[in-house]
């Protein structure tokens, strides 16, 4: 249970500071730039991957053999991606905007799938 807990509070805490992250875009606040958010931000994500690594070896449950671990670990790939475009390569303010919502979007598919370990939950 407590990797659980660990998965789930990191997950929450990615959001919140991805939220943040893309807040500050948009502001074009120079916050977003600073060392520190960098290193908060890899932090909490790598707890977060460290956490779901181990989550998967207690469950005995693995993606490309379970469909539902598929799923998330495809729909996370793109959430990087679209995190990447929003928050340093968007060649312009609506692509940048319009990538963040797409990865919150993607973000709400993987825990909808997390919490129903199915696949099609979001459709």
């Amino acid at each position: 249970m407590l990797f659980k807990y660990i998965h789930v509070s990191t997950v929450i805490l990615t959001l919140i500071f991805f939220i943040i992250r893309g807040l500050w875009m948009i502001m074009d606040s120079k916050v977003l730039k600073k060392k520190w958010v960098r290193i908060l931000a890899a932090g909490i994500d790598s707890l977060l991957l460290a956490s779901a690594i181990v989550l998967t070896m207690k469950i005995n449950q693995y993606p490309f053999t379970h469909d539902w671990l598929t799923a998330k670990v495809l729909a996370l790939v793109i959430y990087i991606a679209l995190g990447m475009i929003a928050l340093h390569y968007g060649a312009t303010k609506k692509i940048r905007i319009a990538a963040w919502l797409a990865a919150l979007l993607c973000f709400s598919y993987i825990v909808s799938v997390a919490l129903t370990r199915n696949p099609m939950s979001f459709y």
